[in-house]
This record gives structure tokens, C-alpha cells and sequence, in this order.
């Protein structure tokens, strides 16, 4: 019985954690955008699900009155990340790179970012929990990279230093 107990444990906690996975009926009430205006910048993020029921955060950056960045935030209660080791994205982008960030307690003034590139395809992003290093307003904290026990803020945000367009589009998030 305890060997039973055991194995059920262990496939509990080794089978993903679903974050949000979109769809046509997703309820997406608790992501929203922030841009740059929150500091007087002039960029202009979207968020909607597309005709596929995709995510789709879209823009375009202005480096205009010290501008520069969009973000797309999903608020949700807190969600435990003991027994997991990755956050699995599984995204479409443009070719543009982003961050990924989340926080242990959405009232930190800092999160923890993973940058990574997109492709024009559909590709999984998987980042090392650990390797997400702690930040704010664009710069490194002297704190240990990620290493807590639970999550309750996720953020996709567009910071390439260069007016542009953007797009990606998001299809699933998960801890692993």
C-alpha cells in the first residue's frame, strides 16, 4: 500500500501543472495589458483570443517620451511550483524576443525573466525555473535567481530598444 501510495505521488507531481491553456471560451478577465504609458511612453499593446482561440498580444512600440515596452499580465491564485522544475510555453511568434516573467507574490515590485526568441512557427519554450533571474525596471537584482514554492503573476513583455511592430500569439502554459 505505501509503494502504491508512493508511485501515485510521484506521478502527481511529475505530470504537468496547467497555467492556461486558451481556447475559443477561455475566460481571460485577469490578463491584461500594461504599457509604457504607466511612465509616459506612447506604446500600444492588444490582447485578444483570435479566431483559432489563441492569445494574441499584439502592438507596436514606441520609444517616444522614454517609451519602449508592452506587457500582457495574467493574474491567478496562487499555484504551487513544489515537485516541478520547468515553465513550458508553447508559442507563435514573430521573430522578436521576449520575456517571460513571473512572480512568487504579485505585490513584489520585482519579477524573475527568461528571454527567449520566437520563431513564425509553433515552438515549445521550456525555461529552467532556476535560470529565471530576478529583476526590475530592466535591471539585474544582486538576489538568488528563482527558488520559491509558488507563483501567482505570469508576464509576456516586448523590450527590444527599437520602435517595431509585434505579435505573438499563445497557446499553452505549464509548469513541468
Amino acid at each position: 500500500m505505501k509503494l502504491l501510495s508512493s508511485i501515485l505521488f510521484l506521478s502527481m507531481i511529475s505530470s504537468p501543472a496547467l497555467i492556461f491553456d486558451f481556447n475559443k471560451n477561455s475566460n481571460t478577465e485577469n490578463w491584461r495589458i500594461v504599457d509604457d504609458g504607466v511612465m509616459g511612453g506612447l506604446s500600444a499593446g492588444n490582447f485578444a483570443l483570435n479566431e483559432e482561440g489563441h492569445g494574441r498580444f499584439w502592438g507596436e512600440i514606441s520609444l517616444e517620451n522614454n517609451g519602449g515596452f508592452s506587457s500582457l499580465r495574467y493574474d491567478f491564485d496562487e499555484l504551487s511550483t513544489v515537485g516541478f522544475s520547468k515553465l513550458k510555453l508553447r508559442v507563435k511568434g514573430d521573430g522578436k524576443n521576449y520575456q517571460v516573467r513571473i512572480k512568487h507574490n504579485s505585490r513584489d515590485y520585482y519579477s524573475y525573466i527568461y528571454t527567449f526568441s520566437t520563431k513564425t512557427e509553433w515552438q515549445t519554450v521550456e525555461v529552467d525555473l532556476k535560470d529565471m533571474r530576478p529583476s526590475f525596471r530592466g535591471r539585474f537584482l544582486d538576489m538568488d535567481n528563482f527558488d520559491k514554492d509558488s507563483i501567482e503573476e505570469l508576464t509576456f513583455l516586448i523590450a527590444n530598444k527599437k520602435e517595431e511592430r509585434f505579435e505573438l500569439l499563445i497557446d499553452k502554459i505549464e509548469l513541468e
